[in-house]
């Protein structure tokens, strides 16, 4: 494919509370097996992208161990690669990222260095499948100047925290508000845009000069009228992880069975690091149903309605309902565990009930499981 491919993956969200602490929104697990950037790096790789760079930033540990190696969603070539930055201390700048335009300018010769003529622009928080050829073609027959990928959300959805678009009837983008406190539209960007690798230069190095930092408000909103923007509608299944509701609410999808047969069985496939690990172990006493068990795992007790992220172990006469178990908690004996997310490496003691009862509970306890 003509395009190298720039993800986003360095904000920060306060939205997601104690989960967002110690990782990255985009290396947040999704689905029992994935990160949530595995999404947006396995539809660079099945659209052939071969070059592909990743602009991290906050927490950043987390997803760069998960990064360290570029074989598993094929990008380990001659010509092309996966590039890591992160914010560098030079002669000429010592800032962190201040905004996505910003960390693009930061990294500005990385664009320079390359041949192909178009970018593909993603943010790395989402969990979908897109096939960026469709989008390349879209954008080379509107002769756009931007092509911005838009989704129709539901009537009830609340789209005031996304960026809002309006299209006239050629899907030429008449109106961009971002986050507006009262959407007139609910079309939304999904945060993945095209645009000439040329362009994208001149633009981030315009809005450097002007102290103008954020690729959303600095270029999008502003040029909305002076470039030929465009939307292209995606149809298929799209989520933003953005909140601890809207990450419940993802995991959650995936025990639906036309999504979970939408991203585990049907091409192009989804890839992720692999673990060496063994299948689930599901021992006398244990029940599950409408679970999704995660290799590693060992279950000795009720599970419903949940997603047991890798060696997440469930102790005898527990009861776990609606409830998100991440990699490595152990939960144990009689424990009862509903409506809540409980985070990796956490012990919850034996004896012990933990339920949201009007929102999703975090549940972060860093007991010692060997003492207890």
């Amino acid at each position: 494919m003509k395009a190298v491919g720039i993800i986003l993956a360095g904000g920060n969200n306060n939205r997601m509370g104690e989960l967002s602490r110690k990782r990255a929104i985009p290396a947040m697990p999704v689905g029992g097996s994935f990160r949530c950037i595995d999404f947006v790096l396995s539809n660079m790789s099945n659209s052939h992208v071969q070059t592909v760079a990743v602009l991290t930033q906050y927490n950043s540990r987390s997803l760069n161990e998960h990064l360290s190696s570029s074989k598993w969603w094929d990008f380990g070539r001659k010509q092309g690669g996966l590039y890591l930055f992160t914010p560098t201390v030079t002669a000429e700048n010592s800032d962190w990222y201040r905004g996505t335009a910003d960390a693009m300018y930061q990294n500005i010769d990385f664009l320079k260095n390359r041949h192909e003529p178009y970018v593909i622009i993603s943010s790395g928080d989402c969990v979908y499948k897109m096939d960026y050829n469709d989008l390349l073609e879209f954008h080379i027959a509107k002769k756009a100047d931007i092509t911005i990928a838009c989704k129709d959300m539901p009537a009830d959805a609340d789209v005031s925290r996304f960026g809002v678009v309006r299209m006239n009837e050629d899907s030429r983008i008449t109106d961009f508000e971002e986050k507006p406190l009262v959407a007139q539209s609910n079309t939304i960007s999904t945060g993945v845009y095209i645009i000439r690798r040329r362009q994208l230069i001149e633009i981030l190095e315009k809005s450097a000069e002007e102290n103008r930092f954020d690729f959303v408000t600095d270029v999008l909103v502003r040029y909305r009228n002076v470039k030929r923007v465009y939307g292209y509608k995606l149809n298929s299944y799209w989520s933003n992880i953005a909140s601890v509701d809207d990450y419940f609410r993802t995991n959650m999808d995936f025990l639906k069975p036309d999504v979970r047969k939408y991203f585990f069985r049907e091409e192009p496939k989804i890839y992720s690091k692999v673990d060496d690990l063994p299948p689930a172990k599901y021992n006398m006493g244990s029940d599950v149903s409408n679970s999704l068990i995660a290799s590693g795992c060992i279950v000795n007790g009720r599970v419903e309605n949940s997603v047991l992220f890798k060696k997440a172990f469930v102790g005898k006469n527990c009861v776990i309902k609606n409830s998100i178990i991440l990699n490595d908690a152990y939960i144990g004996d009689n424990t009862h565990v509903e409506n809540c997310i409980v985070e990796s490496h956490g012990t919850l003691r034996a004896n012990t009930f933990y339920s949201g009862d009007d929102a999703v509970r975090i549940v972060a306890e860093n007991n010692e499981r060997y003492m207890l």
